[in-house]
C-alpha cells in the first residue's frame, strides 16, 4: 500500500460542504458528525488554454461527492483534482486529538543543522537564511535559481544529507514516497507547509516531524481565499500554524 492510500484509509467519511479553488490555495469544508472541518492544499494548475478539456470536469458538482471520494481524486492526472483531494484529506484529519508539538521547522533545521549536510526540498522562505547556519545546503526546487539544483538531483543528493525537509506541495504531486525512500536511515525528515498532511501515519515512513496548518476561522479564510490571498493573508484571516512531533506522538499514545 502506498503512502497516500494507507493515510486516506485511516480517515473517517464526511459530508463535503464546500470546495473553493482559489488562485494560490484550494479549501475543502467537510463535516464530521456535526462539527465542521476545512483543510488547505496548495492550487496546482496547467497553463490555461481555452480550447483543451476543462482542468476541472466536476466543476459546479464536487459538493455532491462523499469526502472520501474526493480524496481519491489525489491519484487524479489534473493538478487541481489533486489539490483538491489534498485538501479534503487535511479536512478529514482529526484535530485536537492530539497536542501539537511547540516546535518551529525552521529553528529544528537551523539547530540540528549545525555542521551537518542539510538538504531542502521547495521554495521556504528561510531557505536563505540557512545557508550561513548549516554545515552545508543543498536545495532542491522545480524551476531552480542560482545555486539552487532541479529536483532530478534528488537520487543524487539526498542519500546522503543528514536533514531532509520536504514541502507538503510533494504529496500532492505524487513524489512524497519517492524522496522519502531515497532519505538514509539515519536522517532527519521533516515534511513542512500548509499542504503537509497531519497525519502520524506518516511516521510509520520515518518521517520524524510535521509542520502544517490548522484552519481556526473557515468563514475568514474562505473569503480571503476566494479573493486570491497568499499564504501570509491566509494566516493572518485564520490559520494555526502546528507541529506533530513523532518522539511527542509516541510518549502521548
Amino acid at each position: 500500500m502506498s503512502l497516500t492510500e494507507d493515510i486516506i484509509k485511516s480517515l473517517p467519511d464526511g459530508r463535503v460542504v464546500e470546495v473553493r479553488i482559489g488562485t494560490h490555495w484550494t479549501a475543502v469544508v467537510v463535516e464530521i458528525a456535526g462539527q465542521l472541518s476545512c483543510g488547505l492544499a496548495s492550487t496546482l494548475m496547467e497553463a490555461h488554454d481555452h480550447h483543451k478539456n476543462s482542468d476541472v470536469p466536476q466543476a459546479g458538482t464536487l459538493e455532491t461527492y462523499p469526502a472520501l471520494e474526493l480524496a481519491q481524486m489525489i491519484h487524479s492526472d489534473r493538478p487541481p483534482l489533486a489539490s483538491v483531494a489534498t485538501a479534503t484529506i487535511n479536512a478529514l484529519l482529526p484535530k485536537g486529538s492530539w497536542a501539537w508539538a511547540e516546535k518551529n521547522a525552521e529553528e529544528v533545521i537551523r539547530s540540528e543543522g549545525e555542521g551537518r549536510n542539510v538538504v531542502i526540498i521547495g521554495g521556504f522562505p528561510f531557505n536563505q537564511r540557512l545557508k550561513s547556519q548549516v554545515g552545508k545546503l543543498t536545495i532542491l526546487e522545480q524551476d531552480p535559481e542560482g545555486a539552487e539544483l532541479p529536483e532530478s538531483a534528488a537520487p543524487e543528493v539526498i542519500p546522503g544529507a543528514d536533514i531532509v525537509a520536504i514541502t507538503g506541495m510533494t504529496f500532492i504531486n505524487r513524489t512524497m514516497d519517492r524522496l522519502i525512500e531515497l532519505c538514509s536511515e539515519d536522517a532527519l525528515i521533516l515534511i513542512l507547509g500548509p499542504s503537509t498532511p497531519l497525519s502520524p501515519v506518516l511516521f510509520n515512513y520515518g518521517v520524524d516531524l510535521l509542520s502544517g496548518s490548522v484552519v481556526t476561522d473557515i468563514e475568514g479564510v474562505l473569503r480571503a481565499l476566494s479573493q486570491g490571498a497568499n499564504f501570509r493573508q491566509l494566516h493572518r484571516a485564520g490559520v494555526l500554524l502546528v507541529t506533530l512531533d513523532r518522539e511527542a506522538f509516541s510518549s502521548s499514545g
